[in-house]
This record gives structure tokens, C-alpha cells and sequence, in this order.
């Protein structure tokens, strides 16, 4: 994990055994709130291969797998294909796309996906042609300060989003409701929602607190070591109806 991919965070040293250890908390964090988790394999060889959710896009007819933006990773698909099988056909991006499932954002039968420095225009073509037979409409948001969409926001159910405006472009989301993350966190937008539940870090109490008095149930994680990776509370599982994949 100490190799991983970084982008807008200096490296620090990561305590792996600590990281593996708030993985667990994670994983124990999911059962709690109802989901079946399946845990893959460990990839030692691929330092970002915890973070199952840019490798694929998991959709309720169909699953497609990326071809990541950052090349040291594609190998981590050939895993994740192999677990997704069971639950959904597989559809696959093809070169010259990259796309990446951190900039993959649904609201209903709308998707929307960041145009970033990990995902291109012909990844965003390539995964509207993917999803087109089942009717979603596939819209791309401008990613400016972050690496992937759902690092600068995220669907939080109910017609609402919470996002650090100055990360991505706002202008397509004018229909939803948009809950700003607290001035001083600025890496808070991740949140996992899980049923009624938002599950989100520890590290961002101000965002909690907002969230908590507009009525959401909040339940927060330490995942600081993980967080050093620059990893969100989304990228270390696909949630899916039938199954989650971690």
C-alpha cells in the first residue's frame, strides 16, 4: 500500500497492519447495516487493488469494467471480473477510453461521471453506450480539484448531494439540493450511504454535524491510515442489490 497512487496528497508512511485492521472495522461496519460482504483475495503486488470501486461500474442489469486512468492498476480488474460473473454480465472499455468508478455518481436513472484526469471523454462515450439499452442517462461533470467526482461529492439519497463546490463544476446539478461540506474539511464529500445510514470519516466532524441537524443518521469510522492512500469511504466497496463486493 506504501506504493500507491497518489495524486493531490503528499506520501506519507502508511502502517499497513493498522490500515488492515480499520479495513476489518470497515467490513464489520457494513454487516452491521444489513449488507452480505464478500472479501476478495489480497493482490500484495497491486497497492491500490483495496479500492474495489474504480475497477468496475456495477449497475442493477449490468456491470462494466473500467480501463483505469492510472495504468499500474488494470490488472486489478481481471479479479474483480471474476467475482462480479456470478451477480452480472460484464461489459468492458476499450482503448483509447479510461474511466475510473470513483468518478461514477448515480441518482436514479441518472449517472453521472467526471470528466477528470482519470477518466476521458471517449470512457464517458463508452460507458453511456454500455448503459444505453437499459435507459440511463449518462452526464458528465467537470472534476477540477480532486481526483475523481465522488471525491468532491456525493449522492446522498432523496434528491440531495453533498459536495465542496470549488472541486467540481455544479452547473448540471441545479435539479438536486446541495449540502456544502464544512469550510474546513474540504475532503469530507465522500459519504457511503447504506440504507439510511451515512457512513462517512471520523476526521470530518463539522461535515457530521451539518448532516446529523439536517436529519441524516451519520455513523462514523477512523480510516485514517487508509485516507492517507487517498481513499474515500466509497472506494473500498461496490454496493450492489444481491450482494456487496469488498
Amino acid at each position: 500500500m506504501n506504493q500507491c497512487e497518489l495524486a493531490y496528497l503528499p506520501r506519507q508512511a502508511i502502517d499497513a497492519g493498522k490500515a488492515a485492521g480499520q479495513h476489518r472495522r470497515y467490513e464489520s461496519c457494513l454487516r452491521e447495516l444489513g449488507a452480505r460482504v464478500i472479501s476478495l483475495a489480497p493482490e500484495p503486488e497491486l497497492p491500490d487493488a483495496v479500492f474495489v470501486e474504480d475497477p468496475a461500474v456495477v449497475m442493477d442489469e449490468v456491470a462494466v469494467l473500467t480501463r483505469m486512468g492510472a495504468e499500474s492498476r488494470r490488472q486489478e480488474a481481471d479479479s474483480l471480473a471474476r467475482a462480479l460473473a456470478p451477480f452480472r454480465p460484464l461489459r468492458w472499455l476499450r482503448a483509447p477510453a479510461t474511466l475510473e468508478g470513483g468518478d461514477v455518481m448515480r441518482a436514479g436513472r441518472t449517472v453521472f461521471v467526471g470528466a477528470s484526469s482519470r477518466t476521458n471523454a471517449e470512457g464517458i462515450r463508452q460507458l453511456a453506450e454500455a448503459l444505453s439499452p437499459f435507459a440511463y442517462d449518462v452526464q458528465a461533470v467537470e472534476v477540477r480539484g480532486c481526483m475523481h467526482l465522488k471525491t468532491g461529492c456525493t449522492y446522498l439519497g432523496e434528491g440531495t448531494l453533498l459536495a465542496n463546490r470549488e472541486w467540481i463544476d455544479t452547473a448540471g446539478l441545479e435539479t438536486f439540493r446541495i449540502l456544502d461540506v464544512a469550510p474546513e474539511e474540504p475532503w469530507a464529500a465522500n459519504v457511503l450511504t447504506i440504507g439510511d445510514t451515512l457512513v462517512m470519516p471520523d476526521a470530518f466532524p463539522g461535515t457530521a454535524g451539518l448532516l446529523e441537524r439536517e436529519g441524516w443518521k451519520v455513523r462514523t469510522l477512523d480510516v485514517s491510515e487508509l485516507m492517507k492512500a487517498e481513499a474515500g469511504m466509497t472506494c473500498m466497496s461496490i454496493l450492489f442489490e444481491g450482494g456487496v463486493s469488498v
